[in-house]
């Protein structure tokens, strides 16, 4: 299919669970008060472990959109995906019964999946003298990853193209990426994409604590992910989830809905080099914004604003600056570039999903987010960081970078709509 006859996508709905907001008006009004989502871990007792401290989901109700049934056989990560699901459908104004359902899917992801599903079924087996009779027959549809996207078609009855993604940091970053080439292909005229994560729990701290990953700012939880500060020590664990409503530009006009922005190229490349850290000079991060940029018809300097993976690790910041100066060259010093990880913790799988947002909202609003924390400037982290408030600008373009284990790299390029 040549260019000229590819069909134009666009966001016409969106819905987020986030540590710092459980809607999108919240999600989007925290990052314009610069709000910290972190605060000292609640959902089990931490005390023995190097960081006591996470971005967790708070306040959160889940019989706002489930059953209690529901709630009892989905995972956490899952019900997070499905109260995104339902603000974004109702968001979007789509109704089922105009809308031709085989031409709807869903491509939902997260990076690990149900870790409190496998560490209750666990416990019971232990606890129980090790008897199998004790594991629930639902452990298995509550633990797999792309159980989410299942139960996201099951309820509104979406008989499309349907699965998860997995890809670490990645995650759902690749899930909006393979909606947009779904539709891009003629496969369907409206999909779901997005992404959720629960995984602040035992292993899912203690693992990362391993790896020498996270911050342990235990004194100071609020300044603790501090993306391009000299003094950032490692990432905040964060949970929740995002989704877009994504349709055709055609379907979308023909039936009057609002739109957010449009999606307009993707770069999907892979770093070949280390399981966990990024290749020297941000080598395959520069390789997806270029080939972002390029999906989208546009050139470097149309960019404004990009929403960094800006994860406050020692290696990440460094390496991603360095690949956006080599992108970018001068333009570099005209952007707004903004880690809302500094006030999310870094959701995982669900990360991609709730930046993208965050960029639409951007682009809706044409402000860019803080990076809040900025306190010592990094001398190996030299661009604007948009520091410790929002800031007022034409963002006519803009990416959202995500990169996860395993040298995956995702980049978005989203415009504003313009018929």
């Amino acid at each position: 299919m040549s260019k000229t006859h590819t069909p134009r996508i666009v966001i016409t709905g969106i819905g987020a669970v986030t540590p710092i907001g459980n809607s999108v008006e919240a999600y989007w009004n925290g990052m314009m008060n610069g709000v910290s989502g972190a605060a000292p871990i609640t959902r089990f007792d931490a005390a023995d472990f190097d960081t006591r401290f996470a971005c967790e989901v708070k306040d959160y109700d889940p019989l706002l959109h489930l059953n209690r049934k529901e709630v009892q056989r989905m995972d956490l990560f899952t019900q997070f995906a499905m109260s995104a699901a339902v603000m974004a459908f109702e968001d979007s104004g789509l109704n089922v019964e105009q809308i031709n359902l085989e031409r709807a899917g869903v491509v939902f992801g997260s990076g690990i999946g149900g870790m409190w599903t496998y560490h209750h079924q666990q416990q019971n087996l232990y606890d129980r003298d090790g008897k199998p009779d004790r594991i629930s027959p639902f452990f298995v549809p509550m633990l797999i990853s792309d159980i989410a996207a299942g139960h996201i078609a099951i309820r509104y009855g979406l008989k499309g193209p349907n699965y998860g993604t997995v890809s670490a940091c990645a995650t759902s970053s690749h899930s909006i990426a393979d909606a947009f080439m779904l539709m891009q292909r003629g496969m369907a005229d409206v999909m779901l994409a997005g992404g959720s994560e629960a995984v602040i729990c035992p292993m899912g701290i203690g693992g990362f604590n391993a790896m020498k990953a996270l911050s342990t700012r235990n004194d100071d939880p609020a300044t603790a992910s501090r993306p391009f500060d000299l003094e950032r020590d490692g990432f905040v664990m964060g949970e929740g989830g995002g989704i877009l409503v994504m349709e055709t530009l055609e379907h979308a006009m023909n039936r009057g809905a609002k739109i957010y922005a449009e999606v307009s190229g993707i770069g999907l490349t892979d770093d070949a080099f280390h399981i966990t850290q990024p290749a020297p000079g941000g080598e395959g991060a520069v390789r997806s914004m270029k080939l972002a940029i390029e999906d989208a018809g546009l050139v470097p300097e149309d960019i404004d604003y990009i929403n960094a993976h800006g994860t406050s690790t020692p290696f990440n910041d460094r390496s991603e600056s360095a690949a956006i100066r080599s992108v970018f060259g001068d333009h570099a010093d005209r952007l707004s570039v903004s880690s809302t990880k500094s006030m999310t913790g870094h959701l995982l799988g669900a990360a991609g999903a709730i930046e993208a947002i965050a960029v639409s909202l951007a682009i809706a609003n044409q402000t860019a987010p803080p990076t809040i924390n900025q306190i010592t400037p990094d001398p190996d982290c030299d661009l604007d960081y948009v520091a410790n408030a929002p800031k007022q600008r034409e963002i006519k373009a803009a990416l959202s970078n995500t990169f996860g284990f395993g040298g995956h790299n995702a980049t978005l390029c989203f415009k504003a709509f313009s018929e």
